[in-house]
C-alpha cells in the first residue's frame, strides 16, 4: 500500500468524533521520513502476522454464552477509592505508582506526575451504547486527580486513547507525549499543538526534570473504519534524577526488550501488559509468562525492580478467564524469583519500599476454577527488596502488606 484517498467533506461530517483525525500536512511528511514507515504504513520491529481466519474464530468463541460467564468477575471488584489524602503526601521514596485499572497508571516520579493511557470512559468504543464496558468503576473522578505534568499515550486504540478523558484534560496545563501521528487525534479534540510532544521510536523529550523516550513495541494502530496504519504505537521510558520506569503499552513479546533494557535500564518499576492475549493474535499481546520474560529482559535478565501487571481486570477483550492474567503473573514471578506488585485498582504503592501489595485480591470475586485456586509452593525465601540480604521468610501464602 502506497497511500490512501482522503475522505470527502461530506463523509468527514458523518465521521464520529471518537474516530479522531488522520495525519496530514507536515505531520504526514514527518511520518513518511520515519525509518519505521515503509510502503505507506508503520512497520513492527518483528513481524506480527495474523493467523488465517483468526478474527472469525475469535468472534465465534467470544460470543459463546459459557465463555462469557468466566470472562467476567462473579462479584463486585474491590476498588480502592483513591482519596486526595492518598496523593497529597509526596512518596517517601520518590516514586509511587497508582494503577487505575487496565493500562491507566499515575506515576509520581522525582517530583513529577505522569499519567499513562488515561481511560476513564465507561466503554472503550467509538459509541456510548455498545462496545466493551467497564467491569469496575474508576477509583476516583479524573477531575479529582489533581495537576498532571505529562499525559503519556502508548497508541490510539480505544482502550488506551479515550476521547472523554482527553477532552477532560485538554483545558489543563498538562503536556501530552504521544507516538508519531497520534497528535492528529488530540488536536482534533482540542489539545493545543504547543502542548504536544510527538515522538518516533528512540526519540526523547524533556518535561521539567524528567525525560520521556518512546521505545519500540510490537502491535498495531487504528480507530476508524479504515485503518491507514499512519499512527505509531510505542512503549515508554520515563527517567528522573533518581528513578526510572517503563510502560509497555500493548505489545507482543520481541527481542527488542533486551535492547531497551541495555539502553535505558535497569528500571525501578516496569508496567507490563499481561492481559487480552489470545491464540488468535499471538504476536501483538503478551501472556503473563511472556510479560515476565519481557520484564527480565528489561532488567538485564536479573529479577530486579518491581513488575506491575497491567492491561487486565477492567475490560473484557479476549476469551481467557477474567482472573487468569493475575494468576499467571503470580506463577511466572514465582518461577523467575521476581518481585511483583498486585494492588487493587486505585491502591497507591511505592515500588522501592520494603514491601508492596501482593495479595491476589481478585480471588474473592472471580469464578473459582475447577480444582480450586493454586496453592503456593514454598521457596526458601521471598525477596522483598533489591538490596542484598533484604529478604523475608516465606510462608507459602500471598503476602498482604499496606500500600506505600
Amino acid at each position: 500500500m502506497t497511500g490512501f484517498r482522503p475522505l470527502s467533506s461530506g463523509l468527514r461530517a458523518l465521521r464520529p468524533a471518537a474516530f479522531g483525525a488522520d495525519p496530514s500536512g507536515e505531520r504526514m511528511e514527518r511520518i513518511r521520513r520515519s525509518p519505521n514507515f515503509a510502503d505507506g504504513v508503520f512497520r513492527n520491529p518483528e513481524g506480527a502476522p495474523r493467523p488465517d481466519g483468526a478474527m472469525r474464530e475469535f468472534a465465534q468463541a467470544f460470543f459463546r454464552k459459557e465463555e462469557r460467564v468466566r470472562r467476567a468477575p462473579a462479584g463486585t471488584v474491590p476498588v480502592h477509592a483513591t482519596t486526595l489524602a492518598d496523593l497529597a503526601r509526596p512518596p517517601a521514596h520518590g516514586l509511587r505508582l497508582t494503577w487505575m485499572g487496565h493500562s491507566s497508571v499515575l506515576a509520581e516520579i522525582d517530583g513529577h506526575r505522569v499519567l499513562f493511557d488515561p481511560v476513564w470512559g465507561e466503554r472503550c468504543s467509538p459509541v456510548a451504547f455498545a462496545g466493551p464496558k467497564r467491569l469496575h468503576p474508576a477509583p476516583l473522578p479524573l477531575t479529582a486527580l489533581g495537576a498532571v505534568d505529562v499525559v503519556v499515550i502508548s497508541h490510539d486504540h480505544y482502550d488506551h486513547l479515550d476521547l472523554p478523558s482527553i477532552k477532560a484534560l485538554a483545558d489543563t496545563d498538562t503536556v501530552f507525549a504521544v507516538p508519531l501521528g497520534v497528535g492528529a487525534h488530540l488536536e482534533h479534540w482540542g489539545v493545543s499543538p504547543d502542548r504536544l510532544r510527538e515522538l518516533d521510536w528512540n526519540e526523547t523529550t524533556k518535561v521539567g526534570g524528567i525525560s520521556l523516550t518512546a521505545t519500540p513495541a510490537r502491535h498495531f494502530c487504528g480507530r476508524g473504519l479504515r485503518n491507514t496504519q499512519h499512527t505509531l504505537w510505542a512503549s515508554w521510558v520515563v527517567a528522573g534524577d533518581e528513578h526510572r520506569i517503563y510502560h509497555s503499552g500493548d505489545t507482543g513479546y520481541f527481542t527488542g526488550f533486551k535492547d531497551i533494557g541495555a539502553e535505558h535500564g535497569p528500571f525501578d518499576a516496569t508496567m507490563i501488559q499481561i492481559g487480552a492475549y489470545s491464540d488468535f493474535w499471538p504476536d501483538i499481546h503478551m501472556t503473563p509468562e511472556e510479560g515476565m520474560r519481557a520484564h527480565l529482559d528489561l532488567q538485564g535478565e536479573k529479577p530486579s525492580g518491581v513488575m506491575l501487571p497491567i492491561h487486565w481486570a477492567t475490560f473484557n477483550l479476549a476469551t481467557h478467564p477474567w482472573a487468569e492474567p493475575g494468576e499467571g503473573t503470580i506463577t511466572a514471578a514465582r518461577a523467575a524469583g521476581a518481585r511483583i506488585a498486585l494492588p487493587r485498582p486505585g491502591e497507591p504503592f511505592e515500588p522501592t519500599a520494603e514491601t508492596v501489595p501482593s495479595e491476589p485480591w481478585w480471588r474473592g470475586v472471580a469464578h473459582t476454577p475447577v480444582g480450586g485456586w493454586p496453592v503456593a509452593e514454598k521457596p526458601a525465601a521471598k525477596v522483598v527488596a533489591d538490596t542484598p540480604g533484604d529478604t523475608a521468610e516465606d510462608t507459602g501464602e500471598p503476602e498482604t502488606v499496606p500500600a506505600g
